[in-house]
């Protein structure tokens, strides 16, 4: 299979994960109407860059290096299972995690032609998916706890205005990490497979990841935002700086951690905190579902495909 293809299907992700999960960092922005949804896409794009162009190493490693062996039609195939499951998800107003599709697509390719998986590292990835929702729930319970302490005696404008400011904070500490931890476990393979070279990758997939964003993203950014609970900036913030700090920690481990996951279990703990009647629990139960499938489908597709390219190679 042509490297080309591999660059055009990274490109297709790049853009699917703009269209998915720019309610991810500015989602609760959006929602709770700090920004636009055309500016929060401008910014959205520095950050990508930047995230992607300094701190995308450890990840890269991971996914593109230690995980599986890789070649042109793993590469390719993983590419283009995952950039359709993301944009099918996003059509169906359903967040999904990226990280699932393509992890599961790398290890579904690999497996069919026989390829080396390391299992030590696809499980510690796995457990990172179990560990990483739960533990932004409880730490946006926490954050939540502390400013209803510190900020209750302020003013209510002057705390509007200083959760408005943090709230932004905590959205560019996720743009950040959607540029070193999503994107990078996206381009991983093509950059560890000498397709282009990290600046490259970065440049051409912040672009990609803008015009998803700019064109599609708003559809699930009203689904994270408001569908789960109702947000204001107080609980906003809390949600935002939770998952955003519980990203990072796994990213400066090397763990290619759902950004999507951190996000709802943020929100779903403010939520919680505040009041289990807030929760709009058949929102969940479909986000449940859709990350219960995505692996298995996405595993799947990649082995049946890569089996049928292997076939007509030889």
């Amino acid at each position: 299979m042509d490297v080309t293809i591999a660059l055009v299907a990274a490109l297709a992700i790049a853009f699917a994960i703009g269209s998915n999960d720019t309610c991810n960092s500015f989602g609760i922005c959006v929602g709770c109407g700090l920004l636009t949804m055309k500016r929060a896409a401008y910014i959205l794009f520095l950050l990508v860059f930047a995230g992607m162009l300094f701190g995308s190493g450890r990840i890269m490693d991971t996914v593109g290096r230690e995980m599986v062996e890789l070649n042109e039609i793993v590469v390719s195939v993983s590419l283009i299972i995952s950039s359709a499951a993301i944009v099918a998800a996003n059509y169906l107003r359903t967040p999904v995690s990226s990280h699932q599709a393509i992890v599961m697509s790398l290890i579904g390719s690999a497996f069919a032609l026989g390829n080396r998986i390391d299992v030590s590292t696809v499980a510690k990835i796995i457990l990172s998916w179990v560990i990483s929702p739960f533990g932004a729930l409880l730490l946006s319970i926490v954050f939540y706890w502390i400013m209803e302490r510190t900020l209750a005696k302020l003013p209510a404008l002057r705390v509007e205005r200083v959760l408005r400011v943090l709230l932004f904070i905590g959205a560019t500490v996720i743009g950040f990490n959607t540029g070193a931890n999503e994107l990078a476990t996206a381009l991983a393979p093509i950059v560890m497979f000498g397709v282009m070279n990290v600046f490259e990758a970065a440049l051409l997939g912040s672009a990609m990841l803008f015009l998803g964003a700019w064109i599609v993203s708003v559809r699930v950014a009203e689904v994270v935002g408001k569908g789960i609970t109702a947000l204001d900036p107080f609980t906003g913030f809390a949600a935002q700086f939770a998952a955003g700090i519980t990203v990072l920690l796994f990213t400066l481990i090397g763990m290619p951690v759902s950004t999507t996951y951190c996000t709802v279990g943020a929100v779903t703990g403010v939520g919680l905190y505040k009041s289990v009647r807030g929760v709009k629990f058949a929102f969940l139960k479909r986000i449940v579902a859709s990350w219960i499938l995505t692996p298995f489908t996405a595993f799947t597709l990649s082995f049946i495909l890569t089996l049928l390219l292997s076939q007509q190679a030889f």
